[in-house]
């Protein structure tokens, strides 16, 4: 029997450590012939620390929100006394989370030990590359991923076999495969999570990419913020050298590759290849002119491909079953599984993996659960600062690159930010400016001033100070700002300004004509008030940081609104809804 414990970034910081030490204390203290190792996350990010047992391969029992003292309970009543610990386990609901998901790039998730390379054997790891190595030429590999319809998962979605010919047929005393690993969207966590949970993935992926175009060293842009993510590969690096599928003369077949690894200091714009490459360089993350394309003139100016982690981590699993079986899931022209990350207003956030086509609705409400509190949807997020809201009216649309780019949005790198009717449109649009006017690299005009001018604006509306021709203005500079940037970050920037305007024009109308947040939300168009409901309590007024609410006690309390500063802790602290936001 042996214990093991989720510890991805999202269990570490719920607290699976303590709960993992607490296992193994309590284990020796009984005598107990259990080992207790270590996993990635498996998905359900809602619900860590997670422990499963497992009695010999079989999955005995899966624990949720496991602290120190809950482990002591599974030590007690499950290995000692062969009880399940009914009141821990996970429901059936949210196993439902799971199995309605069908994983490639996540096989392995929350399954393995990430940092013992047998664990990824033993699951069929490597098994595509020695495939490659004995019976396939890199004609054979490409051709294969090409019948597989595998595209970019880092965004774009330009076609893997595509890039990978290009970069083969070019010249050059030495190629190179780089990884994109500099996940900068907010709310994606999908390429952390395979780097934490199943490095070895990334590896092989590469090592096939490598052998398919020629290159012999490998490169992985990992954003440093990611230190779980870093040590991990470092590991998987080591074990891989040691057991002969990274270096020289890789399984007697005299392919010589090794990989790698490269901590960014987290510029978002990084994630545009031809910046990511200059950084590579020890430059300033600054996009180039295309063309040259790097699979021309690349990392040092010679023949280079760049993929993301999720686009290697389908490659194994590619080669090991052939590309028409990846091919036969999807739709016809957006192949294969997606990972998405959901987070926001939703009820069970974490990693999700689905075949391309797959609803919305179906994600959000099917798999997610819903929205917290049952409040109502309002829009999700696609595609982080580049994408665009889809409002709840497109929730039927499919999940696929043509469907999601037709309502203003991208598919991206795979975040799902879901927000419900609480959430103001215009305050979410200035945040995506915020953002992208702050990690604009400055090489553009319309970039760097454009986001610039378009923020001021967005803050002028949300802060009540929204002028007649503010929206026109907002539309003319976007529309500017697309057609006069040299990289994706430039031309995407405007995205989640255009779709909310396009999808939730009110609200923009209410906060400049009516002075008025559509969802309450913007503190300078707010008011908040004590109705007839209070009962005196004084509670209220004693959370009050400012002392802008008297009252006696037991009669009804007053809020000075000259006072006031709108931070809201009023009505979180009343208990019977008697302070109203308007």
């Amino acid at each position: 029997m042996r214990i093991v414990v989720g510890q991805g970034s999202c269990g570490v910081a719920s607290g699976a450590r303590r709960t993992s030490e607490e296992l193994e204390k309590q284990i020796k203290a009984n005598s107990l012939k259990v080992t207790v190792e270590k996993t990635g996350c498996v998905g359900n990010c809602y619900l860590e620390p997670i422990v499963d047992v497992y009695d010999g391969a079989a999955l005995a029992a899966r624990y949720v929100k496991v602290t120190p003292e809950k482990a002591a309970q599974i030590v007690d009543e499950h290995l000692k006394n062969g009880k399940v610990a009914q009141d821990l386990l996970i429901s059936a609901e949210d196993e439902a989370f799971l199995s309605n998901q069908k994983r490639i790039v996540l096989r392995n998730a929350g399954i393995i030990n990430p940092e013992r390379i047998e664990a990824y054997i033993e699951a069929g790891g490597y098994e595509g590359l020695r495939k490659v190595l004995t019976s396939m030429t890199a004609g054979d590999v490409i051709e294969d991923i090409k019948v597989s319809g595998l595209r970019g998962r880092g965004g774009a979605g330009f076609p893997t076999w595509f890039k990978w010919n290009a970069a083969k047929n070019n010249r050059g005393s030495s190629k190179y495969m780089v990884c994109n690993a500099d996940e900068g969207d907010p709310g994606a966590f999908m390429d952390r999570s395979v780097l934490e949970g199943d490095p070895h993935s990334l590896l092989e992926g590469m090592l096939i990419g490598g052998y398919a175009i020629g290159a012999g060293e490998g490169v992985i842009y990992v954003r440093a913020e990611y230190p779980l993510a870093i040590t991990r590969l470092e590991i998987a690096i080591s074990q891989a050298r040691e057991n002969g599928f990274l270096g020289k003369n890789i399984l007697g077949s005299g392919f010589d590759f090794d990989i790698r690894i490269k901590a960014g200091a987290g510029a978002f714009v990084c994630g545009e290849e031809t910046a990511l490459i200059a950084s590579l360089e020890g430059e300033r993350g600054m996009p180039r002119l295309k063309p040259p394309f790097p699979a021309e003139k690349g990392y040092w100016q010679l023949p280079t491909n760049i993929n993301n982690v999720e686009t290697f981590a389908n490659v194994p699993w590619i080669i090991a079953n052939g590309g028409a079986a990846f091919a036969a899931l999807g739709t016809e022209q957006s192949k294969g599984t997606k990972v998405f990350a959901l987070a926001g207003k939703i009820k069970k956030g974490g990693l999700v993996e689905v075949p391309m086509g797959l609803p919305l609705k179906d994600v959000i409400f099917g798999i997610g659960g819903g929205i917290k509190k049952d409040r109502a949807f309002k829009a999700v997020q696609m595609g982080g600062p580049s994408g665009g809201c889809i409002p709840a009216a497109l929730i039927d649309t499919p999940v696929d690159y043509e469907n999601i780019t037709k309502t203003g949005a991208i598919v991206g790198s795979g975040g799902m930010i879901v927000m419900d009717e609480d959430t103001c449109m215009v305050d979410m649009a200035r945040y995506f400016l915020d953002f992208t006017r702050k990690e604009s690299c400055g090489k553009c005009n319309y970039c760097r001033l454009g986001t610039k001018r378009m923020l001021e604006i967005l803050e002028r509306i949300t802060q009540g100070d929204g002028r007649d021709g503010d929206i026109e203005l907002l539309e003319e500079l976007a529309v500017k700002i697309k057609d006069g940037s040299m990289c994706g970050l430039g031309q995407t920037a405007p995205n989640p300004v255009l779709t909310t305007i396009r999808y939730f024009r009110n609200e923009y109308e209410d906060h400049i004509y009516k002075k008025k947040c559509t969802a309450h939300y913007c503190r300078a168009l707010i008011t908040f008030t004590i109705e007839d409901a209070c009962t005196g309590c004084t509670l209220c007024a004693r959370k009050c940081p400012v002392g802008a609410i008297a009252g006696e006690r037991k009669e009804k309390h007053v809020i000075d609104q000259d006072k006031c500063i709108k931070c809201g802790r009023c009505e979180e602290a009343c208990n019977f809804g008697a302070v109203k936001r308007d």
